[in-house]
């Protein structure tokens, strides 16, 4: 149920954390190419080459979700290499170093950043590949890399929050506009997650996250990978405009 064989999958993000763990369990579950969409040249060719040393297919794809026209450049370079994209893995995103700040402390310039990176950026991956996505084999795979912390709402981080609110709600409107294609789109809201871009994260939120689960311990970014797996394999063929929580049962719905 999450085998990706034969697939071509673009991971935005992928140069680190839970986006290159995505892009590793895609190479694993036997996909024919995996594009790590990248801002950090070093970060994203490190991933790739990790990859092909692996014995996979792998390709390092520069991209600035923050500028239009690096994200069709992305899609264009990804869509004339291969023809085709069957799976889109949303997870580049900005939250590294933005939190701490009441909703009254954060200022104009970052919030304006985040929603231009987070929200904007995802639309812009996905209707950039849209055309690429509409040729892929029996359909394609589209999953947004929301949060949990829109789900309780997370203080002193409203600007990231926000923005994974409103990633949420995309999901399921773009789930009835690329539905007719054949094309399921859906959310994974991630917890607090043991990555590089969290190890900022003051002690204390650590902690409330892992007595606060119903299974009392850190998340690292293998349990969230099997989620995306499923959501861009075969098996997810017929489940679109949904939001899966994979957070230890911080949350519960």
């Amino acid at each position: 149920m999450t085998q990706l064989t034969g697939k071509i999958v673009v991971v935005t993000g992928a140069g680190r954390g839970l986006g290159r763990a995505f892009a590793e369990g895609a190479a694993k579950a036997g996909a024919a190419a995996v594009v790590v969409a990248e801002l950090v040249e070093e970060w994203g060719r490190a991933s790739a080459a990790a990859l092909q040393q692996a014995g996979h297919e792998a390709v390092f794809v520069p991209l600035d979700l923050g500028d239009p026209a690096s994200v069709a450049a992305m899609a264009e370079a990804v869509g004339r290499r291969y023809g085709r994209i069957d799976g889109l893995v949303n997870n580049g995103a900005i939250a590294t170093g933005i939190g701490g700040k009441t909703f009254e402390e954060i200022d104009l310039e970052t919030w304006d950043r985040v929603m231009r990176v987070n929200v904007r950026g995802t639309w812009l991956a996905t209707k950039a590949c849209a055309p690429w996505l509409r040729k892929g084999a029996g359909g394609a795979r589209v999953v947004n890399i929301a949060s949990d912390t829109a789900l309780w709402g997370a203080p002193r981080l409203l600007h990231y929050v926000a923005s994974k609110g409103a990633v949420i709600a995309m999901t399921r409107s773009l789930a009835r506009e690329l539905g007719p294609d054949r094309i399921a789109v859906n959310a994974v809201a991630p917890g607090l997650t043991e990555v590089e871009a969290t190890q900022y994260v003051p002690k204390e939120r650590h902690e409330l996250y892992v007595k606060g689960r119903a299974m009392p311990r850190a998340q690292q970014p293998d349990d969230v990978v099997g989620a995306v797996l499923y959501l861009l394999s075969d098996g997810a063929a017929f489940v679109t405009g949904q939001l899966l929580p994979v957070n230890g049962g911080f949350v519960l719905n």
